[in-house]
């Protein structure tokens, strides 16, 4: 039986970097992937679905390109070059991370592991001696009865990566990021999208003025959507909802979640990272936790960031409003379309929310193209403590998006 410091099942973002780290401070590491180095994340999910967005950002921009004083002759989509463009980009960030694992020593086995006991995992063709072991095997699509993903009606988040070519129209179920994203993706190539969400508002999970924002959005997009509503029933792919109005899509794509991957009981003694937890389920939040467990480096779980690529992206971390008491705490908003680079670059959908408390920043709320890089900017201060007056000291570029951050600062009493 052979022997190691550390054995991790599961080579996603959570696995392969606490893999990578643990080996950079001499600990002998094996790790264990019975599918693709990366996980869903490089796989299955972050990397091909930003692929696939940014492809259908493009041809949406070429295709509008007249008022930037652009012009052009027919514009048309090979979707078979996007999916190709995809499997480029996943198998060279892959070669990267096995090239990082093989420099840093990790042991790689690309079999089933089973976790016997805190000290013992095994395969088929051999057991491994751990003296201590994390198990992160992430998470799988959440099925949901009368939906169950068929592969060729009703899609998974895992399915529609693997379209060869796009329906003439989708229902999209749920409108989380998985949601949103692929109905950006869809629109933007011209796909007739609906979404149907059974709360009360799109992107329930953030900010209320963010979700209305977003609705606004999607309503100048004439993507159409069905708040407070749930499909009622399917019969010969005619789609029924809740308030009995019936569609009749060519493909529905449920996204509504995804469930950790637990085949056995947890057993006592092995640490669990990322997915497989059921807390927050991103590629960060993992890659943290796993520094977190090799490094001892601490993070607040509490200012993990969000976000929604597309056009334009949505980003927040924080207190959303509804989670405060009014009369708590000051808010203040700054449009997009006052910003100079804005206009410059055509993107002026969209506004910097800051919420604040005792001169501190608590909650960051941002609907802007780059809002994903603006965010960290403020994550930074908000994580550190730093004071409204100290970030007036701070000198903002012009022209810059974020400017709107240095806006909203002086808003502040």
């Amino acid at each position: 039986m052979e022997e190691f410091d550390i054995g991790i099942v599961g080579a996603g973002p959570g696995g392969y970097t606490a893999a990578l780290h643990a080996a950079n401070k001499g600990k002998s590491v094996v790790l264990f992937e019975k599918d693709e180095i990366g996980g869903v994340c490089l796989n299955k999910g972050c990397i091909p679905t930003k692929s696939i967005l940014h492809s259908s950002e493009v041809y949406a921009q070429t295709i509008n390109c007249t008022e930037l004083g652009i012009c052009t002759g027919e514009v048309k989509l090979d979707y078979s070059k996007v999916q190709e463009r995809k499997t480029q980009v996943i198998e060279k960030l892959r070669k990267g991370i096995e090239l990082a694992l093989k420099n840093a020593k990790v042991k790689l086995i690309k079999e089933e592991a089973k976790i016997e006991n805190e000290n013992e995992i095994s395969t088929k063709s051999e057991k491994y001696n751990c003296k201590k072991i994390i198990c992160a095997t992430g998470s799988s699509p959440r099925i949901i009865k009368g939906l169950e993903f068929d592969g060729e009606f009703i899609l998974s988040s895992d399915d529609i990566l693997n379209l060869q070519t796009l329906p003439k129209s989708i229902l999209i179920v749920g409108s989380g990021a998985i949601g949103l994203e692929w109905a950006r993706i869809m629109s933007n190539f011209g796909v007739q999208t609906t979404i149907i969400e059974m709360a009360q508002h799109l992107l329930p999970i953030a900010d209320i003025e963010v979700s209305k924002r977003v609705e606004r959005i999607f309503k100048t997009k004439k993507i159409p959507f069905y708040l407070n509503t749930s499909i009622k029933k399917i019969e010969n792919k005619e789609v029924t909802l809740s308030n009995e109005e019936v569609l009749h899509p060519e493909k529905i794509l449920v996204a509504t979640g995804r469930i950790p991957n637990i085949i056995d009981n947890k057993v006592d003694g092995v640490k669990y990272i990322g997915d497989v937890t059921g807390q927050i389920q991103l590629a960060h939040f993992a890659i943290k936790e796993a520094i977190e467990e090799t490094d001892l480096i601490p993070f607040r779980k509490d200012l993990t960031p969000s976000v929604i690529y597309g056009t334009p992206e949505i980003a927040w971390a924080g207190k959303r409003e509804q989670d405060l008491e009014a009369g708590t705490f000051e808010k203040t908003t700054t449009l997009i379309s006052a910003l100079g680079k804005s206009l410059c670059d055509n993107e002026t959908e969209g506004f910097i929310k800051l919420l604040t408390q005792d001169k501190k920043i608590i909650g960051v709320h941002i609907v802007s193209k780059e809002a994903s890089s603006l965010l960290q900017q403020v994550l930074i201060a908000m994580q550190n403590d730093i004071t409204i007056d100290k970030l007036k000291e701070v000198c903002f570029a012009h022209p810059t998006y974020s400017e709107g951050i240095f806006e909203s600062l002086f808003k502040i009493n």
